[in-house]
């Protein structure tokens, strides 16, 4: 059957799976709007109010369901906009695909109004890019895009579709949903040498990071703590991946990780990373990282390995697979010495005094997790709530924790809780985020209402650029140059000129009364939560530090 370029790409993403698209729509995609009408009965279709907010949506759809994102934009301005998002899904190692626009062919490389080389601006922060120049290879290409998008390595693929090949018309069959393409096994020399550093540790250790999340690899990671009897660490990526109210989990590593997980890093004699690219917000000083222990590293990319710290062995290969041979060969163990050595180091880290009721980040973020089930995603800005809400939320179950670890993306929660509600079948969804995040992109609160979603957006305010604040006092003698902000919004008001409910919280004792009244309420509420500016995220190991020069 003929089909134009605009109907083939709809059919094309129907064949694949796709139920949601986000988007803003231009000039140079009139066609594949006009295609989005004819079928939004078959397709949704979602109009943020920035492209920017679109990408982290279908980023946050792609992180809470595992499928394929997939947004729209028109060419030039509307493509750059974009570029955010992507480099976002890159380095989180998100499926995505993004379609854009672009002028006629004819008119390409002539500076023609909202031209631009979106190609040649992408191409690093995508695993693969495409132009369709001719509107009998649109089909595959779309095809291909999808299956490099959850191959390997999940990430973004770009596809730029100039206007006239989207009115172009050539004959269309549809054609299976593409499948990753299988992964090669480890050779089994490599497991075999793997099995006996695990049956002679004494002191092993398991950090897990986003790879755990990205695999389905959960339960066998899981299976394999039990069986190694070893305790658990994961890089913020990886929080989601192990029930956090498991006995083996010990926390967080890396620069604000707790003190238990950090010391049991430093003392294992074996260190099992799965799927954890080892940055340098993980490791500090890296010729002090894990200097006591030989290394086991799984990953499903080889670039990876070797890449930032020097490994004993190496796996490459899917981490569900690889943990899946370990629990068939690994025969159940005790390592009674090694926990009563974790038991001591869990004492002297948890030496807290309990004071005075306040309305601190960590009251808010415990209190918010009473208010949730263990299906609730929490999505994050990036700053000190995010610090946090990593150190203070117990997540229970994947794809829970939305939240920007590679690019540090002020401004990505707003519209990854947009793509979460919609991948979760509009289940309440929590966005933790900073008075200096929210600013960002607070203009995605005008898509949450119109979309009438069960969001909670609590701001955690300090009137300041919290993190950088955190800097500025410990490393620039306190010279808070730009960072104290004392912007003027009001966000109850401004939540409820967008449609939405808000809230003001300003004292412990009031957290029940609002917190009972924001999460009954239908639709989106907004909770301005009023904290102390000179809240710190501690522990905190120092850039380029190690666990010795750790601050408390």
């Amino acid at each position: 059957m003929k089909r134009t370029g605009a109907q083939i790409i709809i059919e094309t993403l129907i064949e694949q799976g796709t139920d949601v698209v986000f988007g803003y729509p231009g000039g140079a995609v009139l066609p594949l709007y006009d295609e989005l009408y004819k079928n939004s009965d078959r397709l949704k279709h979602i109009v943020t109010c920035h492209e920017q907010g679109a990408a982290h949506a279908a980023d946050g759809y792609a992180r809470a369901t595992g499928k394929t994102g997939v947004v729209f934009a028109t060419s030039g301005p509307g493509a750059t906009n974009l570029v955010t998002g992507i480099a976002t899904a890159y380095l989180d190692s998100t499926p995505l695909v993004a379609i854009t626009g672009n002028v006629a062919l004819s008119l390409i490389g002539r500076d023609s109004f909202q031209e631009v080389d979106i190609l040649g601006i992408s191409m690093p922060i995508t695993k693969h890019n495409y132009m369709v120049r001719d509107v009998r290879m649109l089909a595959d290409t779309i095809r291909e895009a999808f299956e490099i998008a959850i191959t390997d390595r999940p990430g973004p693929v770009l596809i730029d579709v100039p206007k006239d090949i989207q009115l172009a018309v050539c004959e269309f069959e549809t054609a299976k949903k593409v499948d990753r393409c299988p992964y090669n096994r480890p050779p089994e020399s490599q497991v075999k040498e793997a099995i006996e550093l695990l049956d002679s540790c004494k002191k092993p250790f398991i950090y897990a990071g986003g790879g755990v999340v990205n695999s389905q690899a959960s339960k066998q990671l899981e299976t394999f703590a039990k069986l190694l009897d070893a305790p658990v660490g994961t890089s913020i990526m990886g929080l989601s991946g192990f029930p956090n109210h498991s006995r083996y989990f010990l926390g967080m590593t890396g620069m604000h990780g707790r003190l238990q997980a950090n010391r049991a890093l430093y003392e294992a004699d074996l260190i099992v990373v799965v799927g954890s690219r080892f940055s340098d917000r993980a490791t500090g000083n890296k010729s002090e990282f894990a200097k006591n222990a030989k290394i086991i590293h799984i990953d499903i990319d080889p670039a990876e390995i070797d890449k930032n710290i020097p490994t004993f062995k190496s796996l490459v290969g899917d981490i569900d697979e690889v943990l899946e041979i370990f629990n068939e060969r690994l025969a159940p163990r005790e390592n009674k010495l090694w926990w009563e050595q974790l038991a001591k180091m869990k004492e002297q880290a948890e030496n807290d005094t309990a004071g005075p009721q306040r309305l601190t980040p960590k009251f808010i973020i415990e209190k918010i997790r009473q208010y949730t089930t263990e299906d609730t995603v929490i999505a994050t800005d990036v700053g000190q709530h995010q610090m946090w809400v990593a150190q203070y939320y117990s997540f229970s179950k994947p794809r829970t924790f939305l939240t920007s670890g590679g690019l540090g993306t002020m401004g990505f929660g707003m519209g990854a809780a947009i793509g979460a509600t919609f991948g979760t079948g509009k289940q309440k969804t929590v966005l933790i985020t900073g008075d200096g995040s929210f600013h960002m992109n607070l203009n995605e609160l005008a898509t949450a209402v119109s979309q009438d979603l069960p969001l909670v957006v609590v701001i955690m305010n300090n009137s300041v650029l919290g993190m950088v604040r955190q800097w500025q006092t410990m490393f620039f003698d306190k010279r808070y140059a730009y960072t104290t902000l004392e912007r003027k919004t009001d966000y109850k008001m401004l939540a409820e000129a967008f449609g939405a409910k808000g809230f003001v919280l300003s004292e412990a004792g009031e957290a029940d009364r609002v917190f009972d009244k924001a999460f009954a309420a239908e639709g989106v509420v907004v909770i301005d939560c009023r904290i102390d500016r000179d809240e710190m995220v501690l522990p905190m190991i120092p850039p380029g530090g190690s666990i010795n020069d750790i601050i408390f």
